[in-house]
């Protein structure tokens, strides 16, 4: 059985791109949460390593909102490829499941 809930993780290269996508997915309802944090990102780009700072955001909505997620994300953000990874919710809280489906509004 599929999860229903999911946590979606992408970074933004700069804060102000990062906050305008979380405004946007909240505003949207596509999204109950979504925690904006600082890193430091070291990956292959076009065969060279590169690193540098990122902002990640960490998303938590249900699956069935994920290809409206994936288009907000798409949108926002000015990289080429921007990491899009979808993570099922095992398990959690009644009361905090409960409140992330209100805040999506039941959209699906």
């Amino acid at each position: 059985m599929e999860t229903e809930y999911i946590i979606v993780l992408t970074a933004a290269p700069k804060e102000d791109e990062a906050r305008k996508l979380a405004d946007a997915l909240i505003e949207k309802r596509l999204a109950a949460c979504v925690q904006i944090e600082s890193i430091e990102s070291v990956y292959r780009w076009k065969g060279e390593i590169e690193s540098g700072p990122e902002t990640r955001l960490t998303i938590k909505t249900r699956r069935a909102l994920l290809a409206e997620v994936e288009e907000t994300i798409k949108s926002a953000l000015s990289e080429t490829t921007p990491e899009i990874l979808a993570v099922p919710v095992a398990g959690g809280s009644d009361d905090y499941l409960d409140w992330l489906e209100s805040s999506t509004d039941g959209r699906s």
